[in-house]
């Protein structure tokens, strides 16, 4: 336990209890330890007096206090005392003793199958309580589970509501802990007891493991897998998995009841030693002596034991009996009613195969590698641009819908009929898939399996483009609007710069909070993704639907120059003006970056520039002669850049030429027999060609 000393301004006594120094702090308020006059310590949580002059703030903790003491449970911290003293409210709790379970399993490592089991019955009959109060937590993790010599404590009912109560505040927000709130929560939904039993689940994969059971690069990526994904079980002993698989059932209806819970895991006699023998107990000793040193007679003195890092051990003759008893109980939930337990599983991105990836030393010159399947005839002649999202490539079907192809085989995973492809479509954390139906209703799908997930919004015209939490769209009425992926929200709506085109809809990119715009007037806005604000904006780029390509912390743009700019506030970088003699009012097409470098053709050359300025002109690395001087208008094709290779589509769109990234020599060229100009992505050691109606997966050159 650590405490530091008052600082000034700190109150010195709160009603009975002398305060004896600083436990911690929040955004909402500060929790001293204290003690009353018969030397009974307690946590005194106060709300911080710039929130004090807040009535909402202030009644929410007075709350905190209500709610705890409607619960009669011996697996809750006490409350002990509440009131407002000196305009602040303050709540008094029992002071447990003990680290939190994250501590411990951070300190000591994953707890053995009879102490999560332990663990497990106990915190399942505190839920019982806590519901039979008529109460829901809504915040059950492993910061909240107080470990004591007496057992495990559930504590901290800041958002604690009454059942028939919703998860969204005033403010909009929806107090979830990423990885450990049930999905009913993430999407903002009506919440239950079922939404704790869904905590608990979590917790319980968390003490057994080591690792959240739901996890990903960013907070959005967390709440995606938590909505969709299937939960990580991987590193849980099999004899838990079948137990804490229920409790983490999408739906609320097939998540067992505590009762159930706390029966099914019963554990073995003498399981819950490990809060009484052990490094655990050791540690919790530790903490009560040095509870006892800091509200004591100053005489009071006893040693400290010393903790270990290790697993949970709560002895051989408790590990034997465990498999006795995992063995009989394997289907308590799933067979119950018949009713098996549902839980969504989401398709990992797929290994990518080693045939996808050629090594250019192996390679013979000249000569194209086979396909690695098509040409299939499926997408619309002149659609939008395929989407590579996980295992699956999005495109336009040649029936106007949305089409999901496996980027392995390039077989139908499904399809949404009802999708306009025209209107475009986006990827939300390289999660889901989302577009419009005919009526201008926003659809999202999972990826990999084309799942429906939401629906909203009845005014979409078209899609521009998507981050990780939200999408960007142009209405019927012209307006720039982004809607929260994760809420269905509308966050911000504003009119679009540009007017609509005749020739097409404006292209755009997303990247460190910016979203860019180019449109077809040539003008380019970059908003700030948060707020709608236009935060520069410039005019005289491309006309011909060039895209903005987004590398770190610069934008690249199309058009009579190809220009450089810093995303975040505008300032110039570089340009390099247009030589292309067959149409200067083309000028340079989409480029693309791969991070150092960016390429793109202007005319009958492609060029690759380093990404740093050079006296406001950028430093060329090579050019390429895709044609001869004069004889052709060039292309708006952005190249592919992928493994140790630059696709580069001919100006006159007859093939697309493969160069060695690092050096202009031409290792072969791609012919697809269609008419058209050539779409190029890339992504997983695959380039995607498609032309014409036709689409091909050819594999990637390494360096």
């Amino acid at each position: 336990m650590t405490t530091q000393p008052l600082a000034t301004g700190d109150p010195l006594r709160l009603g009975p209890y002398r305060l004896l120094g600083v436990l911690g702090e929040g955004g909402m308020g500060k929790v001293y330890v204290g003690r009353d006059g018969a030397g009974v310590p307690a946590a005194v949580k106060v709300l911080r007096p710039e929130l004090a002059h807040d009535q909402h703030l202030a009644q929410r903790f007075v709350r905190e206090a209500d709610m705890a003491r409607a619960v009669t449970s011996k697996g809750v911290a006490r409350v002990l005392g509440a009131q407002t003293e000196g305009g602040r409210p303050w709540i008094a709790a029992e002071f447990l003793a003990g680290p939190t379970l994250d501590e411990a399993v951070g300190a000591y490592g994953p707890m053995d199958e009879a102490t999560v089991r332990a663990l497990a019955a106990q915190l399942a009959r505190t839920l019982h309580d806590i519901h039979a109060a008529g109460l829901v937590h809504r915040d059950l993790k492993p910061a909240n589970i107080v470990l004591t010599s007496t057992g495990p404590r559930v504590i901290d009912f800041g958002i604690a509501r009454p059942e028939h109560g919703l998860t969204l505040t005033t403010t909009g927000q929806i107090p979830v802990t990423p990885g450990y709130g049930a999905p009913e929560q993430v999407l903002g939904q009506r919440v239950g007891p079922a939404s704790d039993v869904f905590s608990l689940g979590a917790v319980l994969a968390y003490a057994a493991s080591g690792r959240r059971t739901f996890d990903g690069a960013h907070v959005a990526a967390v709440q995606y897998e938590v909505v969709h994904g299937a939960p990580d079980l991987s590193l849980v002993p099999p004899g838990l998995q079948e137990l804490i698989g229920p409790c983490l059932a999408k739906d609320p209806v097939h998540r067992p009841a505590p009762p159930r819970i706390a029966e099914a895991f019963a554990p073995p006699k003498g399981a819950d030693r490990a809060w009484r023998k052990g490094p655990l107990a050791d540690d919790i000793k530790r903490r009560e002596t040095a509870t006892k040193r800091l509200t004591a007679p100053a005489d009071t003195s006893v040693p400290a034991a010393s903790p270990s890092r290790r697993r949970f051990l709560t002895g051989a003759a408790v590990g034997v009996a465990v498999l006795g008893a995992g063995g009989g109980v394997g289907a308590w939930w799933l067979n119950r009613d018949g009713a098996k337990s549902p839980t969504a599983a989401v398709p990992p991105a797929v290994a990518t195969p080693e045939a996808a990836f050629v090594s250019l030393i192996d390679s013979e010159p000249g000569k194209a590698p086979d396909a690695l399947w098509g040409p299939l005839d499926v997408t619309a002649p002149n659609g939008h641009l395929p989407l590579p999202v996980r295992d699956v490539l999005i495109v336009q079907a040649k029936t106007g819908d949305l089409l999901a192809l496996s980027v392995t085989d390039g077989k139908e995973r499904w399809r949404a009929k009802d999708i306009d492809a025209d209107a475009g479509f986006v990827s939300v954390a390289d999660r889901l898939v989302v577009g419009a139906d005919g009526n201008g209703v926003l659809n999202a799908f999972v990826a990999s399996t084309g799942k429906p997930v939401w629906q909203t919004r009845s005014d979409v015209e078209h899609l521009l483009a998507a981050d990780d939490t939200h999408v960007y769209l142009v209405t019927k009425d012209n307006e720039l609007s982004a809607v929260d992926a994760w809420t269905c929200k509308t966050a911000w709506t504003r009119p679009m710069t540009s007017p609509r085109s005749p020739n097409g809809p404006a292209k755009a990119a997303t990247g460190g909070k910016r979203l860019v715009v180019h449109g077809r007037d040539g003008q380019v806005d970059v908003v700030d993704t948060t707020t709608g604000e236009t935060v520069w904006k410039i005019k005289g780029q491309g006309t011909h639907g060039q895209a903005p390509a987004i590398g770190g912390d610069t934008v690249y743009l199309g058009g009579p120059s190809l220009m450089a700019r810093r995303l975040d506030e505008g300032s110039f970088l570089w340009e390099e003006e247009s030589r292309n003699f067959g149409d200067e009012r083309l000028g340079w097409a989409s480029p693309a970056t791969d991070g150092t470098s960016v390429i793109a053709v202007d005319g009958y050359q492609a060029y690759r520039f380093s990404t740093l300025a050079d006296s406001g002109r950028a430093s060329t690395e090579w050019m390429e002669v895709l044609g001869e001087i004069g004889s052709t208008t060039g292309t708006r094709t952005a190249p592919a850049v992928e493994g140790g290779t630059v696709w580069l589509p001919e100006p006159d769109d007859s093939t697309v030429r493969v160069v060695n990234k690092t050096a202009t020599a031409t290792l072969f060229t791609a012919t697809m027999e269609r008419q058209g100009p050539y779409q190029l992505v890339s992504d997983a050691h695959r380039v995607f060609i498609a032309r014409g109606g036709r689409i091909a997966a050819m594999p990637v050159y390494g360096e």
